[in-house]
């Protein structure tokens, strides 16, 4: 039920932001200041424009990046799916990028392609896409070999078969391997305005981590995890929109 969904995720945050208060007031240490005092910083910078000028950073590379990544991740996972040469030659390839330590490669994007906003496309996309296309390529797997049976014993072709049948039985899980790469190319976005260069909500952690401005930096951190997951429950809703009673996962839960 929706509405028991709802309660129970603010029952939920009221938990962790009243831990979050109590700890801060102990103190567990002076760098972790309360909720209430993040929660004043976060409002200030909105109030100077300074957050949301953030943002306009931050969310240029992982627009553009979740964008390819989802373009390129869902052509991919189909070929991997529908072809076994195409999965023996790439899968492994997507395997090894989403269990690697991707933050060892972002030297070497900066040093190929620089400081700017290609470097931070390319460190989103290789977050976001080993997600999308391996959730894909299970997908397109996984449709019932009843279904493809029935589409040949009607004569189907195999474009007929890919666009009718194949691809609306895997939507729902495809839909949520967007989701999930898209919360990795949350994460993609912030660690490259870290590593490569103090743009955005990570210029804002890192100047504020510098001079000890704790309640600022933690309303940064704070207001990323926020917009990531209204961004998700957003895409949640809209899944529940397009595929009803065959929605499937909960990934912003």
């Amino acid at each position: 039920m929706p509405e028991r969904s709802l309660v129970l995720k603010l029952l939920s945050a009221a938990i962790v932001f009243g831990a979050w208060e109590i700890a801060g007031r102990i103190p567990v240490s002076y760098a972790f200041p309360t909720f209430l005092d993040s929660m004043a910083a976060l409002f200030a910078m909105l109030a100077d424009g300074a957050l949301l000028t953030a943002f306009a950073d931050t969310l240029r590379p992982l627009v553009i990046g979740v964008a390819i990544s989802a373009v390129l991740g869902i052509a991919i996972g189909l070929a991997i799916g529908l072809s076994g040469w195409f999965d023996w030659l790439f899968s492994p390839i997507f395997i090894v990028m989403q269990a690697a330590p991707l933050a060892a490669l972002i030297p070497l994007l900066v040093m190929v392609y620089g400081i700017g906003l290609t470097s931070k496309v390319f460190v989103v996309c290789i977050m976001a896409m080993p997600v999308i296309v391996l959730n894909t390529a299970g997908a397109v797997r996984n449709t019932p070999a009843s279904l493809t049976e029935m589409g040949r014993a009607f004569l189907g072709t195999r474009r007929d078969i890919i666009l009718k049948i194949v691809l609306p039985a895997a939507s729902p899980l495809i839909f949520s391997g967007l989701r999930l790469g898209t919360s990795a190319g949350f994460i993609g976005a912030i660690l490259a305005e870290l590593k490569i260069t103090p743009t955005g909500v990570g210029d804002i952690i890192t100047y504020s981590r510098s001079i000890a401005d704790y309640p600022s930096m933690y309303a940064a951190i704070f207001s990323i995890i926020l917009l990531a997951v209204l961004f998700l429950n957003v895409l949640e809703m809209i899944e529940r929109a397009l595929f009803g009673g065959r929605f499937r996962g909960h990934a912003s839960d």
